[in-house]
């Protein structure tokens, strides 16, 4: 067997990334690290006040002052005002609407099994682009995809007589390294979406949000993100494994019953396609704009995206579980929702402190000031348009590495970032964009997500000499390519001006 096995001297690469895990490591719950970034606004608004620090905004020419939160209107506002922070934050109702139907879908067992079916039916001379597309899409399934596809696609690909870590790797670099690319809209949308509109909202409050404001993008950026990652399996990873002559593992076989719900599922897929067809494409279609007649703008279709979504994934869930009989009962379907549902409690926890940590930082000022202060010393220096948005992505990049949670990044950055961009023009759309670049990128080869040691253990049952910077030294290229060419996407978009998605272009016009 030809693998490559981590060296007893430890190589520069593998000491620099030890320094990330052991920093990372360090970096306390993001519940607690959101508590003390809190209490941190709170100081500093009262230090700020007693400089009386303040800023110009160049939208209406009114001068922004620090709202010290140590006063007493300040205390009786974060006291008064935690139950409303909490109840009001926009991510939060979104995502768990969304998670209804995705929950569902994923405790039916229709994710895993449409999945099997996909990677199981495809010929070998398309299996790895199968593979890898199957993974970027299937990010829309949560988890479920980064635990469920790598070791399939190991078995599957040792079947066609490839080294199993080669399924093991382009399937786990597909599900995180491309992580926002996809041609659905998911949870993760709403969430990007939801952390978007609060920073907007402190330079337009009236500005509004959704979770397709990046989808035109996203969906090239699937298929160009495939062809991408195909190319190194082929250029890199399989070279580096080699072939494998060990004992091999047989993949389930879809049942009868499986067959039956995804049966049932598609047809209740067609039927929804055809129902949302039938309220869209007539002029006076129930979902179209009713004083306009648009499709996009102000329409119920858009404002309707979050539940639209949960519907399309609950429905195909409950008629795969009645199929494959996973759903014999209303006990069975209440049940799975209640399992699904229960997964939700650390983010409502996360939410409830970062909803305050966000309104105690809006209402502070301090973040239309630090945004108004670096624009003007980002067009102080001239530093706009190209270099300036690389030098963003690289940056969340490597913040990537040492906090996992991609809410919770850009719960902390989106305050600063959004509003930043905006003054020096810029759509929120093209900021939540890059980021999400940045946030994507990284993911394979950060030790901070609990999937790499998932990966690991499932490769050392193949060969027990790997270790994690195996894996990482097979993860590496995806991670670089990744992010050389989705860059050259972005620019080559925002060369071009095309829209990001539905009402969302490059530009931010005051």
């Amino acid at each position: 067997m030809s693998t490559q096995t981590k060296n007893s001297k430890p190589s520069f690469f593998d000491k620099m990334l030890n320094r990330i895990e052991v920093a990372g490591n360090r970096l306390p719950d993001p519940i607690v690290l959101f508590a003390m970034i809190a209490l941190i606004i709170v100081v500093i608004s009262w230090l700020a006040s007693i400089f009386k620090w303040s800023a110009v905004s160049p939208v209406d020419g009114e001068t922004i002052t620090v709202h010290n939160l140590l006063s007493k209107d300040g205390f009786i506002e974060m006291l008064t005002g935690m139950v409303k922070n909490f109840s009001d934050f926009p991510p939060l109702g979104a995502v768990l609407v969304i998670m209804l139907g995705v929950g569902l879908a994923d405790e039916s067992g229709y994710f895993k099994t449409m999945m099997k079916r996909a990677v199981v039916s495809t010929p070998k001379r398309i299996i790895i682009p199968m593979i890898i597309l199957v993974g970027i899409i299937g990010n829309v399934a949560g988890d479920a995809t980064q635990i469920v596809l790598p070791p399939l696609a190991a078995t599957i690909l040792m079947t066609f007589g490839f080294h199993p870590f080669v399924g093991l790797l382009a399937a786990y670099a597909a599900t995180l390294g491309a992580f926002s690319a996809n041609i659905l809209i998911g949870m993760t949308d709403v969430l990007a979406a939801g952390f978007t509109e609060i920073g907007a909202q402190t330079v337009d409050p009236n500005f509004v949000g959704n979770a397709a404001m990046n989808y035109y993008f996203l969906a090239v950026s699937t298929i160009f993100l495939m062809i991408v990652a195909t190319w190194v399996t082929y250029k890199f990873t399989i070279p580096r494994f080699g072939t494998y002559d060990g004992p091999q593992e047989a993949h389930e076989a879809i049942t009868a019953d499986e067959k039956r719900g995804l049966k049932f599922a598609n047809i209740s897929l067609i039927f929804l396609v055809l129902a949302i067809l039938a309220m869209v494409i007539p002029e006076s279609g129930w979902l179209r704009n009713p004083e306009t007649g648009s499709i996009i703008q102000g329409s119920h279709l858009m404002n309707s995206i979050v539940p639209i979504v949960m519907i399309f994934f609950l429905v195909p869930g409950i008629f795969y579980g009645i199929g494959a009989k996973t759903i014999r009962s209303t006990k069975d379907f209440g049940g799975h929702l209640g399992r699904a549902m229960s997964t939700m409690g650390p983010y409502i926890a996360l939410v409830f402190i970062s909803a305050q940590m966000l309104a105690y930082f809006n209402s502070s000022n301090l973040g239309q000031i630090i945004a108004i202060k670096g624009a003007e010393t980002l067009e102080g220096i001239g530093f706009k348009g190209i270099p300036l948005f690389v030098s963003f992505i690289f940056f969340v990049a490597f913040v990537n590495l040492l906090i996992g949670s991609a809410s919770a990044k850009w719960a902390m950055l989106a305050p600063v970032f959004v509003p930043m961009f905006m003054y020096l023009g810029y759509h929120p759309a093209f900021t939540q964009m890059m980021y999400r670049i940045g946030d994507s990128i990284t993911n394979p080869i950060t030790p901070m997500f609990p999937y790499l040691v998932f990966i690991l253990s499932y490769a050392q049952r193949i060969d027990k000499k790997v270790g994690l910077g195996t894996l990482i030294a097979g993860l590496f290229p995806y991670t670089i390519f990744f992010g050389v060419f989705w860059i050259i996407l972005l620019i080559v978009w925002y060369l071009t001006g095309l829209p990001l998605g539905p009402g969302a272009p490059i530009y931010w016009n005051n």
